[in-house]
């Protein structure tokens, strides 16, 4: 069976879902491999590099898997071989009408939103991989941007203070900008609505912010806060905010609508110069202020939208990505072959339609459709 791998088609992208090495070790485990001409230019990886690691190069690949970071367009969607599987960061609820169209062409559609938080698919985590670049990049730009220096610094001119950085989210993108601004000499806290989050941030080299506010669910993960307990979080940050030089955004929520932690009345209480990164533009901001891709300066603060920060570092970020790739192909077949196990909770959590069938059932509440759950006994007749 032939794998594709598609040129992404978002502007500013530089990644590519898999690298030379990847296709190598496909190729050796039986895959035939065809890529794009050009896909991996941004990230440095040539046309010769993927031909010397076993591909062969063409204008319109097609697979019986195709490979994608991003999910395709509307256009692109429709080109999908029929009955093939399609991989990539779908954010299945914010692009339905790919779904749909997927779906009409009967394609087993996979996307790495869905994959489930537990210890066995850590290896598979592509949204964690691409976090940790996300939270690199936003502690750089908050250096990159602010006018100040961030490490205390003694000079015959003076003494001159660390910059204070408040982190606002500790998962991972939120420790990696934690590490990074205090590996660059700031002064750093942060602030989590998870109480299992202080440890992990004390660890990354923060001073935990604790509030009278949490949201402590099952296995560490957060519940949503409801509105009173919002406006109480945001009474209690108002002080933390305006003590800060930077404050860098991390709460972003795999196809959802990012969570507003700063409003503009907390921006106002920021000091004149002061930063916002807001690592969660893309998803509509975690500031009031945001817009993606852009910097917005109110009352002498300005607020940086970062808009797909993995694509900075398109090297390494498509690395990791492409590592993520192949750990989960693993679990869908080997040796060149698809024969996916229908009773894997990763297998069956990925999956979000196939069979022309809708499997991720807010999915399917979004389309209209009906929810089809894939379950063990299906998998143990399909496998019989």
């Amino acid at each position: 069976m032939n794998i594709a791998l598609l040129k992404e088609s978002r502007a500013g992208e530089t990644r590519v879902a898999l690298t030379p090495d990847a296709v190598k070790a496909l190729v050796s485990d039986g895959w035939g491999v065809i890529v794009e001409r050009g896909a991996g230019v941004g990230s440095h990886f040539s046309d010769d590099t993927y031909v010397a690691a076993g591909a062969t190069i063409a204008d319109a690949p097609r697979g019986e898997i195709n490979l994608r970071v991003n999910a395709p367009t509307l256009a692109e969607a429709a080109l999908v071989p029929e009955g093939s599987v399609h991989l990539s960061f779908l954010s299945p609820l914010l692009a339905s009408d790919v779904v749909r169209v997927l779906n009409e062409r009967r394609v087993t559609v996979l996307s790495f939103d869905l994959l489930p938080r537990i210890s066995r698919a850590q290896y598979m985590d592509a949204l964690s991989s691409q976090a940790t670049v996300s939270g690199y990049r936003a502690a750089l730009a908050g250096a990159s941007y602010f006018d100040r220096f961030f490490p205390l610094l003694t000079t015959a001119a003076g003494t001159i203070r660390p910059a204070k950085v408040l982190v606002m989210g500790a998962g991972v993108a939120g420790l990696q900008a934690i590490a990074t601004a205090k590996r660059l000499g700031a002064k750093v806290r942060a602030y989590d609505v998870r109480s299992a989050a202080k440890e992990e941030a004390e660890s990354a080299g923060a001073a935990f912010v604790k509030l009278s506010v949490t949201a402590d669910a099952a296995g560490g993960y957060a519940r949503e806060l409801t509105a009173e307990e919002r406006t109480q979080q945001q009474s209690e940050l108002t002080g933390e905010v305006a003590n800060a030089d930077i404050v860098i955004t991390t709460a972003a929520v795999p196809g959802r609508k990012s969570p507003i932690l700063l409003t503009t009345a907390m921006v106002e209480a920021m000091g004149d110069g002061s930063l916002v990164i807001d690592m969660a533009a893309d998803g509509g901001g975690n500031c009031e202020l945001t817009k993606p891709g852009e910097v917005v300066e109110h009352h002498g603060v300005r607020v940086v939208g970062l808009s797909n920060p993995p694509s900075q570092m398109g090297a390494h970020a498509s690395f990791m990505f492409a590592n993520n790739v192949l750990k989960l192909l693993a679990l869908f077949g080997d040796k060149g072959e698809l024969h996916p196990d229908w009773a894997d909770e990763v297998v069956v959590g990925v999956t979000i339609a196939r069979n022309g069938e809708i499997n991720h059932a807010p999915t399917a509440e979004k389309l209209g459709l009906a929810h089809v759950a894939i379950t063990a006994p299906e998998a143990a007749k399909e496998n019989e």
